[in-house]
């Protein structure tokens, strides 16, 4: 028998199975993997819709990778946990189910201002100079100014200055709420903010104030012109204040 009509068959059954071993291999490692655990972000009591996440909210729970959302957060390390921190739910979460990346959303204000503002708080819009917009950031801490004609002990009119509010918590400047996002996401918020400060003569900053500090702003931006002063990171001291004018000014 010619040696090639022998060999061809032999190659021929050689490939059959190891493309059947191949197959069988792929099949076994597909089923071990669906079985295999998982260590998954679960509520840990119900959370409400519009929620800012935070880890004390959460536990961790280990599945059959079978059964565990496509978009669901696994935690390979503790640190995975900060994951899903100061993320907003756009949905109730029921307790015990896996927290998913479609439930959530960055801080935004689809979420609106509300999830930031502490207890005993109320949020209030200030416009303040667009030049001042790039240098201030959510979490930083502001006086506010205001600019006015006051009536003096002789009846003359004197324009003044006076510091109405001190270490004031900013929540948003324009649209970023001190969200975190991924660099795609921070370009695209970040054209659309320059666009819109092109268009605008004010921007506009969010403000944590209590009820009589929110009656004060109100006042102040009925009677005067309003400015925000920067406070240097860790500034939280307040500190008695006169109310400025150019008689002070030139009589000393």
């Amino acid at each position: 028998m010619d040696k090639k009509n022998v060999l061809l068959p032999f190659a021929i059954a050689m490939a059959a199975a190891l493309i059947y071993f191949i197959v069988l291999t792929s099949k076994e490692r597909a089923l071990s993997n669906a079985y295999s655990m998982a260590e998954v972000i679960v509520a840990r009591y119900d959370i409400p819709q519009r929620t800012v996440l935070q880890e004390s909210m959460v536990d961790t729970m280990e599945i059959p990778r079978k059964y565990m959302a496509q978009d669901a957060f696994e935690v390979k390390s503790p640190a995975d946990l900060k994951m899903i921190d100061n993320l907003v739910t756009r949905v109730r979460i029921p307790m015990g189910d896996q927290i998913t990346q479609s439930e959530l959303s960055v801080m935004s204000p689809d979420a609106g201002l509300s999830v930031k503002i502490p207890p005993g708080y109320r949020g209030a819009i200030l416009p303040i100079d667009p030049e001042m917009e790039p240098l201030i950031k959510p979490g930083d801490r502001v006086d506010v100014l205001v600019t006015f004609n006051a009536k003096m002990a002789d009846g003359s009119e004197q324009m003044v200055t006076a510091t109405i509010l001190q270490d004031i918590l900013v929540l948003s400047v324009g649209d970023n709420m001190g969200q975190g996002m991924n660099a795609a996401q921070f370009k695209k918020m970040s054209g659309g903010q320059a666009q819109s400060s092109a268009l605008a003569q004010k921007a506009v900053i969010g403000l944590a104030l209590n009820p009589d500090e929110a009656q004060y702003l109100a006042l102040s931006r009925k009677e005067g012109d309003t400015t925000v002063i920067l406070r240097g990171q860790g500034d939280v001291e307040l500190h008695p204040m006169q109310m400025a004018s150019f008689r002070q000014l030139f009589s000393h």
